[in-house]
C-alpha cells in the first residue's frame, strides 16, 4: 500500500515537476514574446512617428512632379497656341510693328484674323490675341482706356489693309466728334478713293449705302450660287468685290432707322464683305460681333473667356501714313493685268467651237468673278474699240485674237488685220524671216499703212466682193443668213470673217474720193455684213473728228458692241462716263450701243508678251492643214520686188496670136498683191509715159516693164532697144540691157537718132516681130544735135508704131516736157495711152486725165499713180518694184 502511495507520490511529483518545467518554459516563451511584442511596439511607435514626414515628402515629390508636368504641358500648349496664331495670322496680320510690312494674300484666299494684343495665360507665356474680321464678322470697341481703344482701331485697320491687294479693302469713316481726326493717319487713302468720310449727320446715308451694297451683292454677284463672297472667291480664284469696312467712331445715339440698318449689317454684312468697326455706339449681341473692352486694369476680348489681354501699342504714325501712300499709289496705278492663259481653253479643246451662230469668247475677268465674253454674230454684228494712246487697244485686240484663234479653226474663222499706225504690231502673226510660222486663220496683214489709205480701201472692196459672193450663194440656196447657208451647203467654204482696222480714222481722214468710197463701203458692210458672217472691228483713239461719219448715223448704229478703254471719249453713249474712272488694264464692254445699262467691266490680260505669243502661234501653226498658205503681208515701208510678184511667175512665152503681151509696172495696193498690168496689143496709143524727176523710181518702172515683157517672148522673138539719155539713169538702164540679153540693143546720146530713124523706117513695113523701145529721159532729145528731127520721128513712132507692134515705153521728166515733145499745148495726147506719174501734182496731169481738174493725187515717196485710158476710170496707186539684184 505504502509502495503504492510512494509510487503514486513519485508519479505526482514527476508530473508536477514536468508541469513546473513546462510552466517555466511557457513563462520564458511568454516573456520572450512579450519582449518581442514590446520591441515591435517600440518599432511600430518609432515607424508611426516617421510616417508623416515620409508621406509629406512623397506628397511634396508627387506634387512637384505634377507641377512640373503641368508647367511643361502649359508651355507646350502656349507654344502651340503661339504657333497656331502665327499660322492663323502670318505676315501683315500678326507681325510686330517693328518688322511689319504689307503682305497681300493671294486672290481667293480667306482673310486672316488680325492680332490685337496678347492674352495673358496664368502660369504660361502670353498668347497672341486674334480677331477674325474680314470675311468673318464685326468689331465693337469700348472702355475707359481711350489710348488703348485708339491703338486697337488703328492696328486692326492697318493689318487689314496690309494683307489685301491695293484696293481690295476700302474704308468709310464716320467721326462726328473729331471730324475725321480719328482716322487722320489713313487720310492718304482718300485721294485714291479708298477712304471716304461721312460728315456729322451722315450716318444714316452711310448705313443705307452699305445695306444697298449688300443687297446688290446678294442679287447680282452671289445670285444664289454661293453663300458668301469668300466661298465664291475660293471656288473661282478671284475676289469679285473689295471688302468694305465702315469705321464708326461715336456720335449721337442712332435713330430707330439707323439701328435697324446696323442690325441688318451685323446679320448679313460679313458674307457680302461689309464689316463694322464701331466705337462707343451700343450694338446688340450677334454671333458675328466680337467685343473688345479696354479699361484701366486691362482689356477683354470676347471669344477668349476671362483671359486678360494686353493690347498692342498703336502702329507708328510714319508707318501708317507711308503704308497708306503706297497702297493709294499702287491702286491708282491700276491692278496688274489678268493672265492670258485664263482666256484660252485647254490644249485638247483647241478648235472645237463652231462659228455657225456666232463667235463668242472671253476677253477678261469680270467684277463678279466670271469671265466677260465678247460676241460677234447677228447681234451684235460689229465692234468699236476706243481709248487714248497707251491705254491698251492693241493689247485688247491681241487678247481677242488669242481667244478666237484657239477656239475656232481656220475653217470657221478668217482674220484680216490692218494697222494704220506707224508700227508693225500685227506683223508677228505673219511669216517672217526669222520665224517661218504664221497664224493659220490669217489671210491678210497690213502694217505701216498710215500713208496708204488706198490699201484700206482695197480691203473694203475685197470684203464687199466677198459679201456679194455670199449673198449670191444665199439667193441661190434661198436662204438669208450664214447659219442657214452653212446648213444647206455644208461642203462650201463659209467661215466667219473678222476684219480688224486699228486707227481706222486715218482711212476716213479728209474729203477726197478715197474717203467717200471708203465710207460708203463701210456703211454697206456694216449694214449687210451681219447676215453673211462678215464682222468689222474698228479701233481708234477718238472718233470725234472723223468728218466722214457725220451725217451717217446708220453706219455708227451698226456697231452695237462698244469697248471703251480708260478715258475713252465718244465710244459709249453721251451720258455714259464709266470709262473715265477705269483703272489700267480694264475696259468697259457694252453690247447695248454704249447705253449705261449695258456696261460690264473687264480686266484685260497682258497679251503683248512676244514669247507667249510665239509659243501659242507655233502650236496653232503646227495644227494647220497641209494646203494652208501664209497670209498676204503688206508693209507700207517695204518696197516689193518683181521677182516675188505672183503675176510674174504666171508669165511665159505665148503662142503667136494667143494674146497681147503685158508689161508689169509695179504692185497694186490691194489685197491680192497683184501687179499693175499694161496690155500692149496692136492698137493705137499703146505706149507708156513715166512722168517725174525721181530717177530711181522711173528706172524701176521701166526695168519691171522690160523684164516682164522679155519673159513672154522666146529668144529672138522680140527686139528690145534700150536708150539712156540721162547719166543718172545709166547704171539702171545698163542693168536692164544686160538682163535682156541678145535680143537687146544699146543706144545713148550719140546713137539715139539712129534708133529713131530706123524705127520710123519700120513703120512702112509689115509688122514682123514686136519691138519695144525703152527710152530713159526722152525729153533730152530736144537738146541733142538734130533734136527737132528726132522729135518728129518720135511723134511718128508714138502715133503709128503700136499698130505695127512697135511700142515706146519712155520716161519724161515732167508733164510739160511731154506735152512739148508731143507738139505743144494744143497737140493731142491720145498717142500716150497709159502713164505712170511719180512726183507730179494731180493738177499737172489734167491734160492727160479724162476728168476736169486732173486726178486727186499728191506725190509721196516710192508711190506712183498709174492710168490706162483703155482700162481705168480713175487713177490707180501703185508701188514701183524695187531694184533687181
Amino acid at each position: 500500500m505504502a509502495d503504492l502511495r510512494a509510487e503514486l507520490a513519485a508519479r505526482i511529483r514527476a508530473t508536477l515537476s514536468q508541469a513546473q518545467g513546462a510552466a517555466r518554459d511557457r513563462l520564458r516563451s511568454a516573456r520572450a514574446a512579450q519582449e518581442a511584442a514590446t520591441a515591435r511596439l517600440e518599432r511600430t511607435r518609432r515607424a508611426a512617428a516617421e510616417v508623416p514626414d515620409r508621406v509629406g515628402a512623397e506628397r511634396d515629390r508627387r506634387l512637384a512632379v505634377i507641377d512640373t508636368r503641368h508647367a511643361d504641358r502649359l508651355d507646350r500648349l502656349t507654344a502651340a497656341a503661339r504657333g497656331a496664331a502665327a499660322l492663323a495670322a502670318p505676315g501683315a496680320a500678326g507681325t510686330g510693328w517693328d518688322d511689319w510690312a504689307p503682305a497681300p494674300l493671294p486672290r481667293g484666299q480667306r482673310a486672316d484674323p488680325v492680332r490685337v494684343g496678347e492674352a495673358q495665360v496664368p502660369g504660361g507665356q502670353p498668347v497672341p490675341a486674334l480677331l477674325p474680321l474680314l470675311d468673318s464678322g464685326h468689331l465693337h470697341v469700348s472702355g475707359a482706356d481711350a489710348p488703348g481703344c485708339d491703338a486697337a482701331v488703328s492696328g486692326v485697320l492697318l493689318r487689314c489693309l496690309g494683307q489685301a491687294e491695293p484696293g481690295l479693302v476700302r474704308l468709310a469713316g464716320y467721326d462726328p466728334e473729331q471730324l475725321g481726326g480719328g482716322l487722320a493717319g489713313f487720310a492718304p487713302l482718300a485721294g485714291a478713293g479708298l477712304l471716304t468720310f461721312a460728315g456729322p449727320g451722315g450716318l444714316g446715308a452711310l448705313l443705307d449705302e452699305l445695306v444697298d451694297h449688300i443687297r446688290r451683292i446678294n442679287e447680282t454677284v452671289l445670285a444664289g450660287e454661293h453663300s458668301s463672297l469668300h466661298e465664291l472667291a475660293a471656288a473661282t480664284g478671284r475676289r469679285p468685290e473689295p471688302w468694305r469696312v465702315a469705321v464708326l467712331l461715336g456720335g449721337e445715339e442712332p435713330s430707330r432707322h439707323e439701328r435697324g440698318q446696323l442690325d441688318r449689317i451685323l446679320r448679313t454684312g460679313a458674307a457680302c464683305g461689309v464689316h463694322l468697326v464701331v466705337r462707343d455706339i451700343d450694338l446688340p449681341q450677334r454671333p458675328t460681333l466680337r467685343r473688345l473692352t479696354a479699361d484701366g486694369d486691362g482689356a477683354r476680348l470676347s471669344g477668349l473667356g476671362t483671359l486678360p489681354v494686353r493690347l498692342d501699342p498703336s502702329p507708328p504714325a510714319p508707318l501708317v501714313s507711308r503704308t497708306c501712300r503706297e497702297v493709294a499709289a499702287r491702286f491708282s496705278a491700276g491692278p496688274p493685268p489678268a493672265l492670258l492663259a485664263d482666256l484660252l481653253p485647254a490644249a485638247e479643246q483647241f478648235w472645237r467651237e463652231s462659228a455657225t451662230e456666232s463667235l463668242t469668247v472671253p476677253i477678261g475677268d469680270g467684277a463678279d468673278g466670271h469671265a466677260v465674253s465678247l460676241t460677234l454674230g447677228d447681234y451684235p454684228p460689229h465692234a468699236l474699240i476706243g481709248g487714248p494712246s497707251g491705254t491698251g487697244k492693241t493689247n485688247l485686240i491681241f487678247a481677242w485674237i488669242a481667244a478666237l484663234t484657239t477656239r475656232y479653226s481656220p475653217a470657221e474663222l478668217e482674220l484680216y488685220l490692218l494697222d494704220f499706225k506707224e508700227g508693225v504690231s500685227f506683223a508677228r502673226f505673219a511669216q517672217g524671216r526669222r520665224d517661218p510660222s504664221w497664224l493659220p486663220h490669217l489671210r491678210l496683214v497690213g502694217i505701216n499703212v498710215n500713208t496708204d489709205r488706198e490699201f484700206g480701201l482695197a480691203l473694203l472692196r475685197f470684203l464687199a466682193d466677198e459679201l456679194r459672193r455670199r449673198a449670191d450663194a444665199a439667193r441661190k440656196h434661198e436662204v438669208t443668213t450664214l447659219a442657214e447657208l452653212r446648213d444647206v451647203d455644208p461642203d462650201g467654204h463659209w467661215p466667219r470673217i473678222v476684219a480688224v482696222v486699228d486707227e481706222f480714222q486715218m482711212l476716213l481722214a479728209g474729203r477726197d474720193a478715197v474717203v467717200r468710197e471708203a465710207a460708203d463701203l463701210l456703211e454697206d458692210l456694216a449694214r449687210r455684213g451681219r447676215s453673211q458672217g462678215i464682222h468689222l472691228v474698228l479701233a481708234s483713239q477718238d472718233v470725234r473728228g472723223i468728218e466722214a461719219l457725220w451725217g451717217r448715223p446708220a453706219l455708227v448704229a451698226q456697231f452695237t458692241l462698244r469697248i471703251a478703254l480708260p478715258k475713252a471719249l465718244r465710244i459709249l453713249a453721251e451720258r455714259n462716263d464709266a470709262a473715265q474712272s477705269l483703272p489700267r488694264h480694264h475696259a468697259v464692254v457694252n453690247d447695248e450701243s454704249g447705253m449705261a445699262e449695258g456696261n460690264r467691266i473687264a480686266r484685260i490680260p497682258n497679251a503683248g508678251d512676244r514669247q507667249s505669243w510665239n509659243d501659242l502661234q507655233q502650236r496653232l501653226w503646227r495644227m494647220r492643214t497641209p494646203d494652208a498658205a501664209p497670209p498676204r503681208l503688206f508693209d507700207g515701208d517695204a518696197v516689193p520686188l518683181l521677182t516675188a510678184a505672183p503675176d510674174l511667175r504666171e508669165l511665159g512665152p505665148a503662142e503667136p496670136g494667143t494674146g497681147a503681151p503685158v508689161a508689169l509696172l509695179g504692185e497694186v495696193i490691194d489685197v491680192r498683191a497683184r501687179s499693175a498690168r499694161l496690155r500692149l496689143p496692136r492698137a493705137p496709143g499703146r505706149n507708156l509715159a513715166v512722168l517725174g524727176t525721181r530717177v530711181d523710181e522711173a528706172c524701176a518702172v521701166l526695168d519691171a516693164a522690160g523684164r516682164s515683157l522679155a519673159r513672154q517672148h522666146r529668144p529672138g522673138a522680140a527686139r528690145f532697144s534700150v536708150a539712156c539719155l540721162d547719166p543718172d539713169a545709166d547704171t539702171a538702164a545698163r542693168s536692164l540691157f544686160a538682163a535682156l540679153g541678145d535680143d537687146a540693143a544699146w543706144y545713148d546720146e550719140q546713137s539715139v537718132g539712129e534708133l529713131l530713124d530706123e524705127t520710123a523706117g519700120e513703120l512702112t513695113e509689115a509688122a514682123a516681130t514686136p519691138h519695144y523701145l525703152l527710152v530713159y529721159a526722152v525729153d533730152a532729145l530736144r537738146r541733142l544735135p538734130g533734136g527737132e528731127a528726132g522729135l518728129q520721128q518720135l511723134r511718128r513712132i508714138l502715133h503709128d508704131g503700136p499698130e505695127r507692134r512697135i511700142h515706146l515705153l519712155g520716161w519724161w521728166r515732167g508733164v510739160a516736157r511731154l506735152r512739148a515733145d508731143l507738139g505743144g499745148p494744143a497737140s493731142r495726147t491720145d498717142q500716150i495711152g497709159a502713164w505712170v506719174a511719180l512726183d507730179v501734182q494731180g493738177a499737172e496731169l489734167a491734160p492727160l486725165y479724162p476728168g476736169p481738174g486732173g486726178p486727186h493725187w499728191y506725190p509721196r515717196p516710192w508711190r506712183a499713180l498709174y492710168f490706162d485710158r483703155a482700162v481705168h476710170r480713175t487713177g490707180q496707186v501703185i508701188i514701183p518694184y524695187g531694184p533687181q539684184s
